[in-house]
């Protein structure tokens, strides 16, 4: 099993560490840390360095009361760090925006794969952007608009509900063209969802992924606060240990690609969980 984009074709024998690299002043977790170019250059070579097999580049908050900001100021936050990135690093990059213009700005930077949270509600053109490069093309699960995405009243059934949402995202990315290698799908941890939703998409992974073969699964659980509930509302800066059982588990149910934050922690965990997945597979046979 592969994932295709417009520049590489991604085995998913092991494990893919998707790392964030935000440039922005508000996201959740690391807002303003790396927003200079010569700070994310560093935060960059670090998380290479740490094992990342892909970069995962924002210039927009997705988080709880973000504001919106402009097509123009997204797009000067990020494509400088891509260029920079692209000059110095061989790694992929994924540019996580919902924005159709960003996105393709983006890929004549470097890019070549567009992680879009909105599953092309937002702006459906980001498909036409991803048909014409042949980019990997992330679809996540939400609901609402980019102000009420956070505040959606909970569905009764997530699992049904997340179901038909990638149906129809995948619908319309290949109405435009798009091929089912270069599509990946996110769950979408923490947008519109229940705490209790949040631990059963986790826990019924393999159930949800068995609907989609052939589909990448990503899931993104880093610093979240479902994780921060559980641990006696630990700060977003103390929930590594809690991020990496969830991703273990998430993996150990058929995840193909974890977006997180720590990257080493990240490696050494999923050198143990895909020891042991292998060792299961022997023991089945």
């Amino acid at each position: 099993m592969f994932w295709q984009t417009s520049k590489s074709k991604l085995s998913l024998e092991k494990t893919l560490v998707m790392a964030i690299l935000n440039a922005t002043p508000d996201s959740f977790s690391d807002g303003g840390r790396f927003f200079s170019i010569d700070d994310a250059l560093k935060q960059a070579e670090k998380l290479i360095e740490e094992g990342a097999d892909i970069l995962d580049i924002g210039g927009e908050s997705t988080r709880p009361n973000s504001q919106r900001v402009s097509t123009e100021k997204e797009t000067q936050r990020v494509i400088p760090l891509i260029e920079a990135v692209t000059s110095r690093f061989d790694i992929p990059i994924s540019i996580d925006t919902t924005k159709a213009e960003v996105a393709e700005n983006a890929i004549k930077a470097g890019v070549e794969i567009i992680n879009d949270i909105s599953g092309l509600r937002f702006d459906e053109q980001i498909a036409e952007v991803a048909a014409k490069y042949k980019t990997g093309l992330i679809l996540m699960h939400s609901r609402g608009d980019f102000g009420t995405m956070h505040m959606q009243n909970p569905v009764e059934d997530i699992i049904r509900e997340v179901s038909d949402d990638f149906r129809r995202s995948i619908g319309k990315a290949e109405s435009y063209g798009i091929e089912k290698k270069n599509i990946a799908l996110d769950i979408g941890i923490g947008f519109s969802k229940t705490f209790e939703q949040n631990l059963e998409l986790i826990a019924k992974l393999k159930m949800l992924g068995g609907e989609f073969p052939g589909f990448p699964m990503l899931i993104g659980t880093s610093r979240k606060s479902f994780i921060g509930k559980l641990l006696e509302d630990a700060p977003a800066s103390e929930r590594l240990h809690g991020s990496l059982a969830s991703a273990a588990i998430a993996v150990w149910n058929g995840a193909n690609i974890v977006r997180v934050h720590d990257v080493k922690e990240t490696v050494e965990m999923l050198k143990v969980v895909e020891a042991i997945k292998s060792s299961h597979k022997k023991v089945e046979v």
